[in-house]
């Protein structure tokens, strides 16, 4: 503010008003654009809002209520003869007749416009940026190029990763001659579902920006949010290229409707500058579980520069992930949604808890269970749910379970799901089948180690305070004798991210288990205590309470990272899970089949997690000794570490 004229002066140089105002986010630019322009409108550009805050100066100045559509924007390429003045310190002068800011009716949103493209067709435009006299191209095509006529690149102005209908062949455009290298080697579609596209480019000078699908009525324009850039070794050697450069894609988008065809589809293959490259493609047509599986495997199987598990989490922050998410659960909602039930062995009788059981692709740990379970001390005041992801195994399972009744007389209740729901969805359809008070999440592949357990777990709800049983675990011992878990924390993995181009830190969640490979004879993570969290092998836990939090997340994928998010549910609510000494067998990972799919699942799973309970692991969850408050025990009920000692 100038103190003798009372006017506003603008200072060049970085640490003057200028340098703030390109710094500052754009939240004015476009005024009330992002509900007309046809493509989401992403957040302006700082140099747009910089603009805006100029205006704001003359209107301060000229001392009216003006609307932003009747303020003054800068007249030239470069800056306007007042801009001029001001960058050596001049005031402003009153602007009557100031020229309006451009209509927005049919202006590109920044997410859209190829900023490469429009310097290379308008050259004076490219040197003005290149001479610090205007922000960028986009800043000049919101204020002149657009009604001034400029020339645009050619590029798609539809919303991306977005399924849009049109008549028939309205989006079809001639095939464009073949620019680049590049091949299109596999473009999946279910209708109404979603779409999946693999393939390379040599985009090396330009980059791949979208790529366009257009079918007979339909079309979507895939960005990089979805695309997930791989390494391709044998493009590479194709190419005889020896750059550090991600040749590979591989895209998924989710939708609701369109995507028929029956014949082949037109792929357009858009590059930074405006190039484009076109090529028909026929596509094979599959079930949404099929889709899911094969995108999952490639995610799985993908290779990158650097890290592959770090590159890989990258990958789906940007949008892809969610995407994922989001098809799975409608995958997962419609098996649920169909269940068969059938009850065995006696039903009257009163008891005290229900042992929960998924089954996947192994249906022989269903008779093994019953009979390693049956007979023992406690037992008969638990009823069996079990529920079978694997639809195929419906009459072996059936046939078993007449057989454990007959031979043990024990209470079954055997839920049939028409494909795999995934852990967490399968687990919380059987819940709502069990008939008591009391939800024991046990994994097919867990048998008692003390033959009284059922009879300790009775008792210790009858003894201990409620806020330690509400949702508890227990040790868990491999085959071996050693121990596999004894309660689970947190820590952070940081690693390095390539797929910049430069170095660039990234942090993703890990889980541990206390005493992991610990002798039997080591008795320290035996003891009852407060944990982060417990493994899903064996959760016994309210059933009120498992309602309360909702029971297991379903969106996470097939399996993987449900237990410990269902333990920080109840931890952000005020409880904490707690460790108690009944000891069990966990042949960890043998009681399922395992697939490359699976581990496209895991990496989903990790981001999904590391995403939503990052910041409250920063508040006393991390390592194996958190100083969240939940999990203190004070000096009285701290117990003393318990060694067995054996004789030689």
């Amino acid at each position: 503010m100038d103190q003798a004229t009372g006017r506003r002066t603008r200072q060049s140089g970085a640490g003057g008003q200028r340098g703030a105002r390109r710094r500052a986010p754009a939240a004015r630019a476009n005024g009330n654009a992002e509900t007309r322009v046809a493509a989401p409108a992403a957040e302006a550009p700082a140099e747009v809002a910089y603009v805006v805050e100029e205006v704001e100066v003359v209107l301060e100045q000229v001392g009216e209520s003006t609307s932003f559509a009747e303020a003054a924007a800068p007249e030239a390429t470069g800056y306007s003869h007042e801009q001029s003045q001001l960058e050596a310190g001049a005031t402003l002068p009153a602007v009557e007749n100031a020229p309006t800011a451009p209509s927005v009716d049919d202006l590109l949103g920044a997410d859209v416009f190829d900023e490469a493209g429009y310097l290379r067709l308008n050259p004076d435009v490219r040197r003005a940026v290149e001479q610090g006299q205007i922000e960028s191209g986009y800043a000049h095509y919101f204020w002149h190029g657009k009604a001034e006529g400029r020339a645009l690149p050619d590029t798609p102005r539809e919303a991306r990763n977005t399924m849009l209908l049109s008549p028939s062949d309205s989006g079809r455009m001639d095939v464009f001659p073949k620019e680049a290298h590049c091949s299109l080697e596999a473009l999946i579609v279910t209708p109404r579902a979603g779409l999946m596209l693999i393939g390379w480019i040599d985009d090396s000078s330009h980059a791949l920006t979208c790529i366009r699908v257009i079918g007979p009525d339909w079309r979507v324009v895939i960005d990089a949010s979805h695309m997930v850039r791989v390494r391709r070794a044998d493009v590479e050697k194709a190419l005889g290229s020896h750059r550090q450069h991600a040749f590979g894609f591989i895209c998924f988008v989710h939708f609701d409707r369109g995507g028929e065809t029956s014949g082949p589809v037109q792929v357009e293959l858009w590059q930074a500058g405006g190039f484009s490259t076109a090529q028909q493609v026929a596509p094979m047509q599959v079930e949404d579980v099929e889709l899911r599986d094969t995108m999952l495997a490639q995610l799985a199987s993908a290779s990158y520069f650097g890290n592959a598990t770090i590159e890989g989490l990258q990958s789906l922050s940007r949008g892809l992930g969610e995407t994922l998410v989001r098809f799975n659960l409608a995958i997962t909602r419609r098996i649920v949604a169909a269940p068969y039930v059938e009850r065995f062995g006696p039903q009257q009788r009163a008891r005290r808890g229900s042992i929960v059981v998924c089954l996947y692709g192994k249906p022989e740990y269903f008779f093994l269970q019953h009979c390693l379970y049956a007979g023992l001390p406690g037992i008969d005041d638990y009823e069996f749910v079990y529920v079978s992801n694997s639809p195929e195994m419906a009459e072996a399972l059936l046939r078993e379970a007449k057989r454990a009744v007959y031979l043990y007389g024990i209470a079954i209740t055997l839920v049939i799901l028409p494909g795999n729901a995934g852990f967490g969805a399968a687990n919380n359809i059987a819940a709502m089948e069990a008939r008591t008070d009391r939800i024991m999440i046990v994994n097919p592949d867990v048998f008692p180690r003390d033959q009284d357990w059922a009879r300790k777990h009775t008792e210790l709800l009858d003894s201990a305070p409620q806020d330690r049983t509400r949702l508890f675990g227990v040790p868990l011992y491999y085959d071996d004798g050693s121990l596999m878990h004894g309660g689970m924390y947190f820590e952070f993995d940081v690693g390095l991210s390539l797929a910049g181009g430069l170095p660039m830190p990234a942090r993703m969640c890990r889980t541990e288990h206390y005493g992991k490979g610990a002798p039997s004879t080591f008795l320290k993570y035996n003891q009852s205590r407060p944990v982060p969290a417990v493994t899903g092998a064996f959760i016994s836990v309210e059933r009120d309470w498992y309602q309360q939090l909702g029971g297991f997340t379903e969106d996470f994928v097939f399996g993987h990272y449900e237990d410990a998010d269902l333990c920080l549910k109840s931890l952000a609510r005020g409880t904490a899970p707690w460790m108690h000494d009944i000891r069990l067998w966990h042949l960890e990972g043998k009681g399922s089949t395992r697939r490359p799919h699976h581990e496209g699942g895991s990496t989903v799973n990790r981001w999904l997690f590391s995403t939503r309970w990052s910041g409250m692991l920063e508040s006393g969850l991390l390592g194996p000794e958190p100083t969240h408050p939940l999990l203190q025990l004070n000096d009285a009920e701290t117990p003393a570490p318990r060694t067995v000692r054996r004789g030689r």
